[in-house]
């Protein structure tokens, strides 16, 4: 690994927060930023918590932020983007537009933002790696309509930066996760508008992910021992992809 300073965006909780012990544990310095860097999950005393929150989606903010951050830090050598939001599942024509653009604005254009800020001086200096959070929402189809076309876009994105900085030392790829076992994914099922048997139930593998997993295959694609991918989307979902269809045929019964 390259013992590297990580920037991680959404990096106080969920799956931002399972790539930065990911991270530590493979030898990195994750410097973690987030919208709300005081409400989280408890880190370890390895990651550098930016104190001041970060709204990606706010241009002026990420700048002055990864400039900061490097003038504090050090040159960054990596980026993670987890910061995103899901909104609610509502039908096409009861989605607010205001809502929409939000949406929009943190998973999409804030992935961007956080990409080029920190992706730009790394292509500078001739060595970095981004990954970007997706989702296999947006490599299927999914109620999550803003979400869905957000994420499809993260992944477009990354195919095309990873071209734009492959000859300038900075590789760019994805993570799309499955339903995971995140704080936010079991307030859902708490409160009833999510049934843990039917999250599972196309599932390969038949459960839920876990976000260490996420985090782990986040720290493969940072680190040296990736050097070779780029422009690549990975999925980890415990077979959800490979699995989906396979209720229509009863196919699990018959395996």
């Amino acid at each position: 690994m390259t013992g590297g300073l990580i920037l991680v965006t959404g990096g106080c909780r969920g799956i931002g927060a399972a790539a930065a012990r990911a991270l530590i544990a493979a030898g990195e310095t994750p410097v973690i930023v987030d919208r709300e860097s005081n409400a989280g999950e408890p880190l370890p005393e390895q990651a550098l918590v930016w104190e001041r929150p970060v709204d990606v989606a706010n241009e002026v903010q990420v700048e002055e932020a990864v400039t900061a951050i490097e003038e504090r830090h050090g040159a960054l050598t990596g980026l993670v983007n987890a910061a995103g939001i899901l909104g609610k599942m509502h039908a096409p024509e009861r989605i607010k537009m205001e809502n929409w653009d939000r949406e929009m604005a943190v998973d999409l254009r804030g992935t961007f933002l956080m990409c080029r800020a920190a992706g730009s001086r790394m292509a500078s200096r001739g060595k970095g790696a981004i990954v970007n959070v997706a989702s296999i929402a947006g490599m299927s189809g999914c109620p999550a309509h803003a979400y869905a076309a957000a994420k499809a876009g993260v992944i477009q994105l990354t195919t095309s930066l990873a071209a734009a900085w492959g000859r300038h030392g900075v590789r760019v790829n994805a993570v799309s996760p499955g339903f995971t076992a995140t704080p936010a994914l079991q307030s859902g099922l708490d409160a009833g508008a999510l049934k843990h048997d039917l999250l599972t139930a196309q599932s390969a593998m038949a459960r839920l992910v876990e976000p260490i997993e996420v985090g782990r295959a986040i720290a493969w694609l940072i680190g040296s021992d990736s050097s070779g991918v780029t422009g690549a989307n990975l999925p980890v979902d415990a077979g959800f992809l490979a699995g989906m269809a396979w209720p229509a045929y009863d196919g699990f019964a018959r395996s």
